[in-house]
């Protein structure tokens, strides 16, 4: 299974946002949209999310298309974190991991609830924090829980589905550099068995851990291609309107 975007065009009070948008999410690697501020990185994530209907084209979930798809059908396939997630209620860092569960469709007397929640916490390293209240958490701290809500969104029991997609709108803004390697090492090792989708604003982080780049510019596609392609001193000094250096192995863009 794949996930497509098949040139979409999204208007907005007479604003084009996208134009023509292709992208192909497949499993096994981790595709990064990055591009200036405003330039349509989270409007393309929401429309292939489903959270936003194209004004063109069309979004595919393998060969069904995401219109005819019920929200329950789409979300086992895919789970979205987006860049804010406010929480009302005064609930636990426990209880909001496990909103992942039940929204996708699990119960709490499922024997793997409890193991499956506790390894992610684990893995995430915020085994501390799950007893504490939400809302009193650092805004980093509440990231990563909301990072391993979406995460458990995807769980299978065996974990060999192959046919699972993570859709990430800047997960790293405002971490430590320290959690954010961390987070990017638990994407990385997602990513051997899932599709990941991540919109970025470090591109160093994208060309480090990135199979595939796509540019984006004023709702349209600049380049796509693997990052020593995409990251080039002439395209990304046009884009951004900043001189940059770049050096090679590693990839590394310098622009101070």
């Amino acid at each position: 299974m794949t996930i497509s975007a098949v040139s979409v065009d999204v208007v907005v009070n007479d604003k084009l946002l996208l134009a023509k948008a292709s992208l192909e999410i497949v499993p096994g690697q981790i595709l990064a949209l990055v591009g200036p501020n405003g330039a349509g990185k989270s409007t393309l994530l929401r429309v292939i999310a489903g959270d936003l209907k194209p004004s063109a084209g069309n979004v595919f979930y393998d060969s069904r298309n995401l219109e005819q798809l019920t929200v329950r059908e789409r979300a086992f396939p895919r789970s979205v974190m987006s860049q804010t997630q406010a929480m009302i209620f005064d609930f636990t860092a426990r209880e909001v991991l496990e909103m992942g569960w039940l929204h996708a469709g699990h119960n709490y007397f499922n024997k793997y609830f409890g193991a499956a929640v506790d390894a992610l916490a684990k893995a995430c390293e915020i085994e501390h924090l799950m007893q504490q209240k939400f809302n009193t958490l650092s805004g980093g701290e509440q990231k990563f829980v909301h990072f391993a809500r979406c995460v458990l969104q995807l769980w299978t029991p065996d974990d060999s589905e192959d046919n699972r997609y993570l859709l990430l709108d800047e997960p790293v803004a405002g971490l430590d550099m320290g959690r954010e390697l961390h987070m990017f090492n638990v994407i990385k090792e997602l990513a051997k068995k899932m599709g990941i989708l991540i919109v970025l604003h470090d591109l160093n982080l994208a060309a480090r851990f990135a199979d595939n780049v796509i540019l984006i510019r004023e709702g349209k596609i600049v380049k796509s291609g693997r990052p020593n392609v995409v990251f080039t001193e002439d395209i990304i000094s046009d884009v951004y309107k900043v001189p940059v250096t770049i050096t090679r192995d590693p990839l590394t863009i310098r622009y101070y």
